[in-house]
């Protein structure tokens, strides 16, 4: 066989196919679109002609974003989104990940057996049902700071992120923690010299869905810690004015502000998500 093998000729199928991912492409894309077409026009053109592209008339620069800078609060809020999603993505990461190589790992333990299974129940839970409940424990507990949401959502992220873990340690070899255990490594050695390594790629994953989720959350924040520590969708919501007025053109300034840095981080890593997923699906 040659080592340059000849494409295929695309057939209707193929061509069919590829049409119709294109438009569900672009009926994801539109919003976004939409989003920073708008934020670059006047409050009333925002609302009378939304689809149009900015005219003399309607084109109003910068301003919908220094005013809505100015009015939000964005530099702090952002500062706020990006400690908040850092270390709570952080400790996920890391104490999910020791979670699921541990129940994993264990498998005559009914105990192990039936915190697994806890864990799967709550990915079920809407965040509704605990919300109130939620609120008051957190404000008993002292939680309703900066630092105590990230003990928030840790466990709210623990349930996907220990399933999705669970999945890609049982690929990973048994043998090779006892290779480790015979070196001489203890427990805590050997996941994190040579286990903790080997799930590079789900641990991506598992960052990326939970720093996208912590970074566009909004009622978690909003009902904790309030408008003391703004996060960046609180600081948008205070655009909103008497008798639920709202200057469109600053909203969208401010919503065109705050999603590109989680649209940056999810291109810059999109591949690991397949890769991660793709691999915790075959067990070894």
């Amino acid at each position: 066989m040659s080592d340059i093998q000849q494409k295929k000729p695309l057939t209707p199928g193929h061509v069919i196919v590829v049409l119709i991912l294109c438009v569900v492409s672009l009926l994801f894309i539109a919003p976004i679109l939409l989003v920073f077409l708008n934020s670059f026009k006047g409050k009333l053109f925002v609302i009378n002609t939304p689809f149009a592209f900015p005219n003399a008339e309607s084109f109003t620069g910068l301003t919908n974003y220094v005013n809505g800078i100015a009015a939000t609060g964005f530099f702090s809020a952002f500062g706020w989104s990006l400690f908040i999603t850092v270390f709570s993505v952080a400790i996920i990461v890391l104490f999910t990940s020791m979670t699921a190589w541990y129940i994993t790992r264990r498998t005559d333990s009914h105990f192990c057996k039936a915190l697994y299974f806890a864990f799967v129940f709550a990915m079920i839970v809407p965040f509704q049902m605990v919300m109130f409940p939620l609120t008051k424990v957190a404000n008993l507990l002292h939680l309703d700071n900066p630092l105590g949401i990230l003990v928030l959502y840790l466990g709210f992220g623990s349930a996907q992120s220990v399933f999705l873990f669970s999945g890609f340690v049982k690929s990973v070899p048994i043998a090779v923690e006892e290779a480790a255990t015979i070196d001489g490594c203890t427990p805590i050695r050997a996941y994190f010299a040579v286990i903790f390594p080997m799930l590079a790629p789900i641990a991506v994953t598992v960052a990326i869905l939970n720093a996208m989720w912590v970074w566009n959350d909004f009622l978690l924040p909003n009902l904790v810690i309030g408008s003391e520590y703004r996060t960046i969708p609180v600081a948008v919501q205070y655009l909103r004015g008497g008798y639920g007025s709202i200057d469109w053109g600053y909203m969208m300034a401010m919503i065109g502000l705050a999603v590109i840095p989680i649209i940056v981080f999810y291109f810059a890593c999109q591949k690991h998500i397949i890769a991660g997923v793709t691999a915790g699906s075959v067990k070894g």
